[in-house]
C-alpha cells in the first residue's frame, strides 16, 4: 500500500494498492477500501488509474468521470 503523493493538493485519494489485474484506492475520510478490478471497471480504465496514481495526480477525478460505481462488490 501506498500514500498518495496528491501533487496539487486536491484529491479525495488517501492511499491506494496496485495489483496486476486490479488497483484498490482509500478515500479521505474513509477506512472501506475500494477495488476496481479489470472485471468490474475495465483493463483500459485500470491500467489508466494505476498511471494516475503513480503519478500521484488525477486520479480522484478519474474515478468520479468514469468509474465511480465500478468497484469490485
Amino acid at each position: 500500500m501506498q500514500s498518495y503523493a496528491d501533487i496539487d493538493g486536491d484529491s479525495g485519494v488517501h492511499r491506494f494498492e496496485i495489483n496486476d489485474t486490479s488497483i484498490t484506492v482509500w478515500f479521505t475520510g474513509t477506512q472501506k477500501p475500494y477495488t476496481y478490478s479489470y472485471l468490474s471497471a475495465g483493463q483500459h480504465h485500470v491500467e489508466h488509474m494505476k498511471r494516475l496514481a503513480l503519478a500521484g495526480d488525477g486520479l480522484n477525478s478519474y474515478i468520479n468521470k468514469n468509474v465511480k460505481f465500478k468497484y469490485v462488490r
